[in-house]
């Protein structure tokens, strides 16, 4: 696997999340499991599917988190960082456009309102990592080559 990198306000709000589901989370399924088989014949028991269905995609969310904070490195990110890294908050536009767009570079996990993620992995985040504002940047897409400006690094 590789490292994923979170802030720390991230990776606690992670560790929270585990913590409940392993916890309040697993006892309530189990409860809604319980409560749907006494209702009787399982086969046709939409409750009990239900109550299953939950449960499986909770124990799907708990491997996610275990394997995310397993891998995870708290990084600092440097609201006055004159480049380019992951936690940066950069405005880019693509080229023919006037308008800028937010990206936050980083994991999905450290998503927030108004502002698209991208992956320091993909094509657009290796691209820009270590560049400065003011800098052009060409990056392969699925679509062809993309080019865009760092307009500003920061909220």
């Amino acid at each position: 696997m590789t490292e994923t990198k979170l802030s720390r306000q991230t990776y606690e709000r992670l560790q929270e999340e585990l913590r409940d589901l392993t916890t309040r989370g697993r006892i309530e399924i189990a409860e809604a499991i319980g409560t749907a088989r006494a209702l009787g014949d399982l086969k046709e028991n939409g409750d009990y599917h239900a109550a299953r269905d939950s449960q499986g995609k909770m124990e799907a969310r708990i491997r996610q988190i275990q394997a995310i904070l397993t891998e995870a490195v708290i990084v600092e990110g440097d609201e006055h960082s004159e480049t380019v890294t992951t936690g940066s908050i950069v405005h880019l536009r693509y080229e023919g456009d006037s308008d800028s767009e937010q990206y936050l570079i980083g994991s999905i996990e450290e998503k927030r309102q108004g502002v698209s993620v991208v992956s320091p992995n993909s094509p657009l985040g290796l691209a820009i990592l270590g560049k400065r504002e003011g800098q052009n940047v060409e990056y392969d897409s699925p679509g062809g080559t993309l080019r865009v400006e760092i307009v500003k690094i920061g909220s």
